[in-house]
């Protein structure tokens, strides 16, 4: 078993190498991700391979997004501290514990019942108590604790939930994957006076957004 100097190692890499190297420039954003245990959300052979410059499966058929996805994702969310964070797709649970680092409150919905449970179980032993999870159609979003004034999407989809842009509070900021399968472009979207503004972040790949409120090419 690798011990702690190795995972450390590790993830000292992951931060030079895959982030600050790749132009991922916010200071509170690689705080965070150098304080969250990433070995902890993920099963691999050595606990050191969770900090790998890949994405990595997870069960119910979904992905750990790979670490430098999951840092251009928060630091285009620009969270300063209060804000309340709607995530879509908790997975394993990993970046909602970067969000909780970050924001005041995080809230995450999964569709996947065994999935959620998984993540509540790590990210409570973990020691976080700002992440707020439930079972459901995150198409839909959740309403009970709207407005967000920032939104993440973990899966594509070839349109924004219209849902998700309702629950999105005026000047808030919405990131998300949008294409096929076949192409994807990571996406930033903040809403102003009404309308969208939009910025295209990266090429990506994302597992497919499932609900009953999204539409593909």
């Amino acid at each position: 078993m690798e011990n702690s100097s190795t995972i450390e190692l590790a993830r000292a890499r992951m931060l030079r190498d895959q982030l600050e190297k790749r132009g991922i420039h916010s200071r509170r954003v690689l705080d965070a991700m150098s304080r969250v245990p990433r070995e902890k959300f993920v099963v691999t052979p050595l606990p050191g391979d969770a900090y790998a410059d890949r994405a990595l499966p997870i069960c119910c058929g979904q992905t750990i997004s790979q670490p430098y996805m999951v840092a251009i994702m928060t630091q285009a969310l620009d969270l300063q501290g209060s804000e309340t964070v709607l995530e879509i797709g908790t997975g394993s649970g990993y970046q909602s514990a970067v969000l909780a680092e970050l924001a005041e409150q995080v809230v995450s919905i999964e569709r996947h019942a065994d999935l959620s449970a998984q993540a509540g179980r790590v990210l409570a032993d973990s020691g976080y108590r700002n992440v707020a999870l439930h079972v459901g159609d995150g198409t839909l979003g959740w309403p009970a604790a709207a407005p967000y004034s920032r939104i993440i999407v973990t899966a594509a989809a070839a349109q924004y939930p219209p849902a998700l842009l309702e629950q999105l509070s005026e000047g808030g900021i919405l990131v998300m994957p949008v294409g096929n399968p076949a192409g994807q472009t990571l996406q930033w979207i903040r809403k102003k006076n009404g309308r969208l503004q939009t910025l295209d972040l990266a090429e990506c790949r994302f597992v497919p957004l499932i609900g009953g409120h999204v539409e593909r090419e």
